[in-house]
């Protein structure tokens, strides 16, 4: 068996079995640990600016490789969009939400390390996920430059990494297409693999309890209990809410 089909037809199964096996596994045995182990406590200026950076930049970057692994590049030929329309779209939107993730990532870690009460609430766990995201993050950004052709000839990587990825859902995986694809490619899928393994094992595993539901559920409205205006009481007249209604 040759090291391509070991790494583009077999690790990516052995990835996707680590993920989710090791999720059941976090759930089951360690739900006290599911958490961000929040230290806003300790400090917030920073992480004000810091945590919106990193993690709306990193839900741009998300939608961005959803478009680009799973989306042919038939289909937005026939939606009109031409090739160099979609790098520019690529290389604009894709840079722009990486570059502000790498910042946003850059402060919480500067954060980290500076200030003392959180430093040392930082585990070896944190800085070796810290490590590996930041690699993922810088890979992803080199390939968003290169399949633009920011530095040189663009690469087409929706001739190389999409098929291969879409053809790891039918069990078959194109070990061929990825390997045409460029070294910085290939890095890029393997950091992005590893990051993906030790996910279940880190603080990134609270993004699968994201409170999305916020997002759609109806306004909490508090209102003051009613009183009868001849109804004794024995307390005075606090200050509040006016009273609705007649």
């Amino acid at each position: 068996m040759s090291v391509a089909v070991l790494l583009w037809g077999v690790l990516p199964y052995v990835v996707i079995a680590i993920l989710v096996g090791g999720t059941i596994w976090r759930w089951r045995y360690d739900q006290f640990g599911w958490t961000t182990r929040s230290s806003q406590v300790y400090e917030s200026r920073l992480l004000r600016i810091g945590s919106p950076l990193f993690h709306f930049g990193i839900l741009v970057v998300l939608v961005g490789h959803v478009i680009g692994l799973v989306v042919p590049k038939s289909w937005t030929d026939a939606a009109g969009i031409s090739q160099e329309a979609y790098h520019v779209q690529s290389l604009l939107l894709g840079g722009f939400a990486g570059f502000a993730t790498l910042v946003g990532i850059a402060i919480l870690v500067y954060r980290r390390r500076t200030t003392g009460p959180v430093f040392m609430a930082t585990t070896r766990n944190d800085k070796a996920m810290y490590v590996v995201l930041v690699a993922a993050i810088v890979a992803g950004l080199v390939t968003t430059l290169l399949g633009a052709g920011a530095t040189g000839e663009a690469h087409n990587y929706r001739l190389t990494v999409s098929p291969w990825f879409r053809s790891l859902a039918t069990l078959q995986p194109d070990v061929d297409a990825m390997e045409r694809a460029d070294t910085a490619f290939h890095v890029h899928v393997l950091v992005g693999m590893l990051l993906f393994a030790t996910w279940p094992f880190t603080r990134l595993v609270h993004a699968f309890s994201a409170p999305v539901g916020y997002l759609f559920r109806p306004y909490v409205v508090y209102r003051r209990r009613r009183v009868a205006d001849d109804a004794p009481t024995s307390r005075g007249s606090r200050r509040g809410w006016e009273r609705i209604g007649s």
